[in-house]
């Protein structure tokens, strides 16, 4: 009898999985909230500008019942090009990310046309041969800064294609390199000290400063990441010392010959000069994306010009010629066109829902549910009623808006800190965004990686429930404090 990891017959299964691919997923998905339009009370909380905030906020008190509006067919149809420009949902439109990814494509399309990423992982992980391992916390941290301080997101969609080839040069699997970019930068939001996206807003919205619990976040951050590293690994070690453990073992061949184009095993470490300026001007670009969000704003329509601008001088320096450089940037977009679908899939579910008026009636029964609890219930049933409404509303800053001003208040009356509830908010956003099939990160990072979902989630259950934990007992503690 053949093993279960034992790999296919057929090359072309390696890359494919039993389980529905994401685009079955979340269109199931959204004919499953279109179906609760038709069952659950629609309704509506009166809303006011809050300035601080910049957009209006639901008023405590004010839910009534409306007249409903279920879903139906045409509206399951539609749903999906509406997750792309939708103007009134509580996230930001996903035509934005999906453009930005298309961008992303294209130049890394040029960059890998130089020759520069595959001669420089070759070069890496000949100097580090020994060390790798080490790759994994440091990555991590600087995601989790990135997460925390921030709220580094989408733009983590950019570093799948550039890190995955290195973990696996040195010996480790694909969902290894998911998990340092998508676990490090969720942790990193988990924990967030100052994310103007999820600490700030949700904060504002709870009328308090957001300075305020600083102190436990900053215990949830540091914690987490610790608990996060040493699980990613442990996992990456048994893998390097057994490839068979791996969660996508019957997929390795088809990744390293995917993710390193076949030139793993070339004994060619020395980069030319032109590669070597086009790798300065592909990390300077980063660098520069990074600067732009955290400090002057920018979007995903600065950083996809700031992409399009490196693609052609990258492809004028390497001396390209026209019809390779424009040819090497559609066939990189080509190649993330699947990614910028998923992204407009995902926002389809908030779009039934908001369309449905579902979102402020379930919010109305976490309303009712928390009133009268004493501390330590209140807190634990706020952290997994927000656990529940991120699954519906992914977006860190479109939650806080929805969900703050109506149940941060009730905390007066269990005798716990306003504070305490935005920690409980971003915990819970923070965690289910690590698998949220509705958060087209999560989605889109797994699909550059080629790794299932079914794969992830095998990866990462016991993750989740050692950090379930971990939120519970802080969030316990804090009541005392």
């Amino acid at each position: 009898m053949a093993k279960e990891n034992s790999p296919p017959s057929n090359p072309e299964e390696e890359l494919t999985s039993r389980f529905p691919t994401a685009y079955s997923i979340l269109f199931l998905l959204i004919v499953l909230v279109a179906a609760l339009t038709w069952i659950v009370p629609a309704g509506q909380y009166e809303r006011t500008m809050n300035e601080e905030v910049g957009r209006e906020v639901a008023v405590p008190g004010t839910y009534e019942t409306v007249e409903p509006n279920p879903q139906g067919f045409t509206d399951v149809l539609l749903a999906p090009t509406a997750g792309f420009y939708d103007p009134d949902s509580y996230a930001a439109n996903a035509i934005d990310v999906a453009l930005f990814v298309l961008f992303l494509g294209g130049f890394l399309g040029v960059m890998n046309a130089t020759g520069a990423i595959d001669t420089g992982i070759r070069s890496s992980m000949h100097r580090m041969e020994g060390h790798e391992i080490w790759m994994i916390p440091i990555l991590m941290t600087l995601f989790a800064l990135g997460g925390t301080t921030y709220g580094m997101a989408e733009e983590t969609l950019a570093f799948y294609a550039i890190l995955i080839p290195v973990i696996i040069s040195a010996g480790y699997d694909a969902v290894t390199g998911v998990a340092v970019i998508l676990v490090g930068a969720g942790i990193g939001v988990l924990g967030s000290t100052i994310n103007p996206f999820a600490t700030v807003i949700a904060a504002n919205a709870a009328d308090i400063p957001f300075t305020d619990g600083i102190g436990l976040r900053l215990v949830l951050l540091v914690g987490g990441l610790v608990i996060c590293a040493a699980y990613v690994m442990r996992y990456a070690q048994r893998v390097k010392a057994d490839p068979s453990r791996s969660v996508v073992a019957r997929q390795r061949d088809a990744h390293r010959k995917l993710f390193l184009q076949g030139h793993d095993e070339l004994d060619n470490f020395d980069l030319s000069a032109t590669q070597k300026i086009a790798l300065i001007i592909f990390a300077v670009t980063f660098i520069v994306m990074i600067w732009g969000v955290a400090s002057q704003g920018w979007w995903m329509a600065q950083m996809g010009a700031l992409f399009l601008g490196s693609a052609i001088l990258i492809g004028v320096i390497a001396r390209l010629g026209e019809k390779k450089l424009t040819g090497s940037f559609v066939d990189g977009a080509r190649d993330l066109l699947g990614v910028a679908l998923v992204v407009g899939l995902a926002r389809g579910i908030v779009v039934i829902m908001e369309q449905g008026m579902i979102a402020d009636t379930i919010l109305h029964s976490a309303e009712t549910t928390l009133g009268g609890l004493p501390e330590l219930a209140f807190i634990n049933l706020m952290f997994w009623i927000e656990v529940g409404m991120s699954f519906f509303v992914p977006s860190s800053s479109g939650l806080a808006v929805l969900s703050m001003p109506i149940l941060a208040p009730l905390a007066d009356f269990a005798s716990v800190g306003r504070d305490l509830v935005v920690t409980a908010f971003q915990s819970a956003n923070g965690l289910v965004n690590l698998i949220n099939p509705t958060f087209a990160v999560v989605v889109g990072g797994l699909a550059i990686g080629r790794v299932s979902y079914d794969r992830w989630l095998v990866f990462i259950w016991p993750l989740l429930l050692i950090l379930t934990i971990f939120v519970s007992v802080v969030l316990s503690i804090g009541v005392y404090l």
